[in-house]
């Protein structure tokens, strides 16, 4: 069985900003449920789309602050 890390798509995106992005679209929809702009005036938090959307980015960006970049090995000039 491969590890996650072996994966291409746990390359391109880490497993903890995925992480970051479904707790942001969590957090963006429970703003909006809870807080959220009842009269409409507000462009993100009136829409639960957009809020899930700015939510998820959020935490994605911030999640992804903590994930640890593989250095490449420099290669050899011949």
């Amino acid at each position: 069985m491969k590890k996650l890390d072996q994966y291409k798509f746990f390359k391109i995106f880490p497993l903890l900003s995925l992480v970051g992005l479904l707790l942001g679209i969590l957090g963006g929809y429970l703003y909006y449920s809870e807080i959220g702009c009842v009269d409409g005036t507000c462009a993100i938090t009136s829409n639960p789309w957009l809020s899930m959307l700015w939510g998820g980015l959020m935490g994605y960006l911030l999640f992804g602050m903590f994930t640890q970049k593989k250095e490449s090995s420099p290669q050899k000039e011949e």
